[in-house]
């Protein structure tokens, strides 16, 4: 592999812009991006998103990383602007989260685990702020503090759903004031949702100060700025707003940075970290996860309205076991071949297509091939893609890395050189929050109707006596379903979205929308993934 520093040349990055971790990452110093662009023309930024997924994930990072390589080949200059994995897949259900095969990032098992320690940095800042809020209520330093209403909770990067609803302050009276309390997963942290939509540190201050920690007796918010912490905050997270450089097995450069989960926070990579690919290429291709109607959704109605962005391409990840898993086959019944369950399945890539046309962008299908995929299978969805109008290519990245994906990058390069619509939201942001929650729900879940807890109902007048309800919505829903139910599979129909509960997110600049029975902090599987994870003579192995 290249050392990092080569890799940054390639995008003129200049070496005192650049802060090596070893020989292969490094950080990208954010007065990078205050040197001149190297082109007239803006870069294209390439979407990644997938139809519903199997649980084990259909390769949206895998798609992204072969599509990188393959625009590469091709002679374009591309950086990929991708997420960091969370701990809790890795050690849980799904595995790693730098792609596969042969369209991986490099250094695969360092980006998985403990990379620039930037999950650790938010993990620790969100915590402090936890700690001061209890120190406050030991001390009875902040006027109308009640340990009923404080609405931070702590945060840890691994999968325990026994830490999901805990009792601290136990043990007497020098032992602080005893209340119930919870933990989410640092994915799910409001301080890793604001660091990744933060415009540079002076905007992550900002976004930290106006966080709403807890709600006094008479409902009036406690922000964090009032308990003194925010500047020991952002000293933990001094060196987190700069971007992380990497590099795919085939030496493109890849800026990864940031990593919320999309069914539980906004699914995509820091605005930073977008940009800054922008800035030192002409092709940036990332992604938003799980399907579309989770992280693609939330891209482009929170993070490209936000940010200012805007895709030239979209492309919608398919396999063929997806498929059959829509079509009505089992988990254990997808690798046997079924054209017939294919087609069945095409109903969800149907609605799917229709939420990417909803945003005015025109779709592209890869089929991210396996090996146990029949030519027969492959020939439905492209024949259904032909009947559609919708490009269509089959990418064989996992096995051949970017030679695999180069039909594809010809079909991304063939939509983005059509050109698209701007960006149209799905809601606007003056509609109210049940409208938006409305709108979502319909447009891009297909959902018939919209139903509201007297809890729900209860945070929405919270949200109106704050004068919050001009903020984009973050729907917290399963990924297994466009419905808000885990076990309705292909384009469910006539159901209602039911809303337990609504977040404040002030300092993100977001509501969470609480559906169904989405929890913040997973739990591990009967056999998780940490059972095939060891060390040997110092080489981590069994990691994916």
């Amino acid at each position: 592999m290249k050392p990092i520093t080569e890799v940054a040349a390639a995008l003129d990055v200049a070496p005192e812009h650049l802060l090596p971790f070893g020989h292969d990452k490094a950080k990208i110093l954010s007065a990078a991006r205050q040197r001149p662009r190297h082109a007239k023309d803006p870069a294209k930024l390439v979407l990644v998103s997938a139809l519903t997924p199997t649980p084990a994930g259909e390769g949206k990072t895998t798609t992204t990383i072969g599509l990188g390589d393959a625009l590469s080949r091709a002679g374009q200059r591309v950086c990929l602007a991708l997420r960091e994995p969370s701990l809790g897949p890795c050690f849980g259900i799904k595995g790693g989260g730098t792609g596969g095969g042969r369209a991986q990032l490099y250094p695969s098992d360092d980006i998985n685990l403990h990379f620039t320690g930037d999950f650790h940095a938010i993990t620790a800042a969100h915590n402090l702020l936890a700690a001061a809020i209890d120190n406050a209520l030991h001390f009875e330093s902040l006027p109308g503090l009640d340990p009923r209403r404080v609405l931070w909770p702590r945060v840890l990067d691994v999968n325990d759903r026994s830490l999901r609803d805990v009792v601290v302050g136990l043990g007497g009276k020098t032992m602080g004031v005893p209340r119930e309390g919870s933990f989410d997963i640092t994915a799910a942290s409001e301080v890793m949702a604001m660091m990744c939509l933060a415009e540079d540190a002076e905007d992550l201050r900002a976004r930290l100060d106006r966080t709403i920690v807890a709600v006094t007796r008479s409902r009036e918010p406690i922000r964090a700025g009032s308990l003194g912490v925010v500047g020991a905050m952002l000293a933990l997270m001094r060196d987190v707003m700069h971007p992380n450089l990497a590099q795919t097995l085939e030496g493109t450069p890849a800026v990864v940075h940031g990593g919320p989960f999309a069914n539980i926070a906004h699914g995509c990579n820091s605005v930073v970290g977008t940009k800054m690919a922008l800035h030192l290429a002409d092709w940036v291709v990332t992604e938003a996860g799980f399907g579309f109607d989770l992280g693609a959704e939330k891209f482009y109605d929170i993070k490209c309205r936000s940010a200012g962005l805007d895709t030239a391409a979209t492309v919608l990840v398919a396999t063929v076991r997806a498929l059959k898993m829509h079509g009505g086959r089992s988990l254990a019944e997808l690798e046997q071949p079924d054209p017939a369950a294919v087609e069945a399945g095409l109903c969800n890539l149907d609605k799917h297509v229709d939420s990417v046309r909803a945003f005015g962008k025109v779709p592209v299908v890869a089929l991210n091939r396996r090996g146990t995929d029949t030519d027969d299978e492959i020939a439905v969805v492209r024949r259904w893609c032909e009947s559609q109008g919708v490009r269509f290519a089959v990418g064989d990245h996992f096995a051949r890395g970017g030679e695999g994906a180069t039909e594809l990058a010809a079909a991304v390069i063939e939509a983005a050189e059509a050109g698209t619509e701007p960006l149209r939201p799905i809601y606007p942001l003056d509609a109210s929050v049940e409208d938006k929650i409305a709108a979502v729900s319909r447009r891009i879940y297909g959902a018939a109707d919209v139903a509201f807890t007297a809890a729900a109902r209860r945070d929405l007048e919270q949200v109106t006596a704050l004068g919050l309800q001009g903020l984009p919505i973050c729907m917290a829903k399963t990924q297994n379903s466009l419905s808000d139910d885990p076990g309705k599979r292909g384009r469910p129909e006539g159901f209602t979205v039911t809303v337990r509960g609504i977040e404040i997110n002030a300092g993100a600049g977001f509501l969470v929308v609480l559906t169904g029975d989405m929890l913040r902090m997973p739990g591990l599987p009967k056999r998780p993934q940490f059972h095939e994870i060891d060390l040997a003579d110092g080489v981590i192995t069994g990691l994916r």
